[in-house]
């Protein structure tokens, strides 16, 4: 039986309501853990968190019930790299938020600049995605500044975690940053490393012994006298105070540091970071010459966001390509999921899911590497979540996890599926975008109804 509120969502035109206790019942159910789909699942929602999912579970008798005989239940999408909410229209100066030329790199904050009424976050909505990775991208400096995640919910409220890592670019786009070399790059990011050491009282690790607090002294006092004379710091500085804070907590595990780099040598390098400051949490992102090194970074234990896609060399860090990549990092026992850095990641983080299927797909095909549905299901929900510490909080269907679930019309990896309903920590979302609002006023127009324009 579907109840009036499910007849609202589906047709993606109600607007959200509080969370309840809500049972989805019969469907092909996902968990997004890697496992494979369970046929006529249930999945139980309470407060905004699953409250179970899986087979033969029992219905709560105030739940509401919706019949998903047919469909396919998923947890949401989570964009394991993104601008979204950053930009609305590029060509517009106006509209984007991505960068910023200012006289601050590190200590930058996208999370005020997130615009959850821009198009594109409502576009990714009706698609299934849920949750977003939402990096800003480099102005003056290799650092772009602390990037955070958000949901796509229709409300005013989209940031789940502000400042959760601080983004690094290497590589081609780092050298340019740095004045034109991959040497200066990434000595800007070292001696960046050994400023904010000083400033957060550190002992400065030369040769990979390690970062020492001062003992004795609590936490949150040092961080109060960051930004105090009290800190004081040498006459050779070349960040400002600000953005050598910034990279404090990143020194400290705190935050993770996540890295674009794309050349098997710059990922090398990435490793060596790791031995020189071990308190880093690293995260690479795109790594599409990763598969030449995956012994290395699956013995690092670095998390990879991988663009699943890259099939040919798009530029001179990227001979390598292979759209085996993905596969053969998983096969080596790399952690990696999927992203969608520089390709189109303002608007378009949701195409993910085309690429997983693309991955399943390779599976099959002789001599080359994919990964199975349930692995690729995986890498566009929990492996994104798990890659930044956040896979007890989103990107699967396991108890306690926020309610992001989305039922489809079929097969989340195909093509032709589409959502056709999305709940976000439990609330019905609209499925409405511009565009359906479009297809919808002009689909069934007669010829004198038309606007004036139109008729002549």
């Amino acid at each position: 039986m579907i109840r009036s509120l499910v007849l609202a969502l589906l047709v993606g035109t109600a607007a959200p309501a509080s969370a309840q206790t809500v049972a989805i019942i019969r469907g092909t159910v996902a968990l997004g853990d890697g496992s494979e789909p369970i046929q006529s699942g249930t999945v139980i929602i309470r407060n905004g968190r699953v409250a179970a999912a899986g087979y033969q579970i029992g219905i709560p008798p105030d739940a509401q019930v919706i019949d998903a005989t047919g469909k396919w239940v998923t947890p949401g999408l989570v964009a394991g790299f993104s601008r979204l909410g950053l930009s609305d229209v590029d060509a517009v100066e106006g509209a984007t938020d991505i960068s910023a030329n200012g006289p601050f790199s590190a200590a930058l904050d996208i999370a005020p600049a997130i615009n959850p009424n821009g198009q594109p976050v409502a576009v990714n909505r009706s698609e299934g995605l849920t949750r977003a990775i939402v990096a800003p991208a480099t102005g003056r400096s290799i650092f772009a500044g602390q990037g955070a995640l958000i949901d796509t919910g229709a409300d005013l409220d989209p940031v789940t975690r502000a400042r959760l890592f601080q983004f690094v670019e290497l590589g081609e786009q780092g050298a340019e940053e740095a004045g034109g070399s991959r040497a200066s790059a990434h000595v800007l990011l070292r001696n960046a490393l050994r400023e904010a050491a000083e400033l957060g009282r550190f002992s400065t690790p030369l040769s990979g012994g390690g970062a020492r607090e001062r003992p004795g002294v609590p936490e949150n006092a040092r961080d109060e006298k960051l930004l105090t004379n009290d800190a004081r710091r040498s006459d050779d500085v070349l960040l400002t105070r600000f953005d050598a804070a910034a990279l404090v907590p990143v020194l400290r595990g705190r935050q993770i540091l996540m890295i674009h780099a794309e050349r098997a040598t710059d990922l090398l390098q990435v490793l060596a970071l790791k031995r020189e400051f071990p308190s880093l949490r690293l995260v690479i992102v795109g790594a599409d010459e990763g598969w030449t090194v995956a012994d290395r970074l699956a013995a690092s234990g670095i998390p990879v966001i991988a663009s699943a896609m890259s099939d040919l060399p798009a530029s001179f860090e990227s001979v390598a390509a292979t759209q085996s990549n993905v596969g053969r990092m998983r096969a080596a026992g790399v952690k990696v999921s999927v992203g969608t850095i520089n390709d189109d990641d303002t608007r378009m983080a949701s195409r993910a899911r085309f690429y997983a299927g693309n991955l399943v797909a390779l599976s099959k095909i002789p001599g080359a590497a994919g990964l199975s549905w349930g692995e690729a299901l995986a890498a566009i929900t929990s492996g994104p979540a798990e890659a930044v510490g956040l896979g007890g909080e989103i990107g699967s269907l396991r108890p306690g996890r926020r309610g992001d679930v989305v039922i489809w019309s079929g097969d989340p990896l195909d093509n032709a599926s589409a959502a056709e309903m999305v709940l976000i920590d439990g609330v019905q979302q609209p499925l409405t975008t511009r565009q359906t609002r479009l297809r919808d006023r002009y689909r069934d127009l007669r010829q004198d109804t038309l606007p004036e324009a139109y008729r002549r």
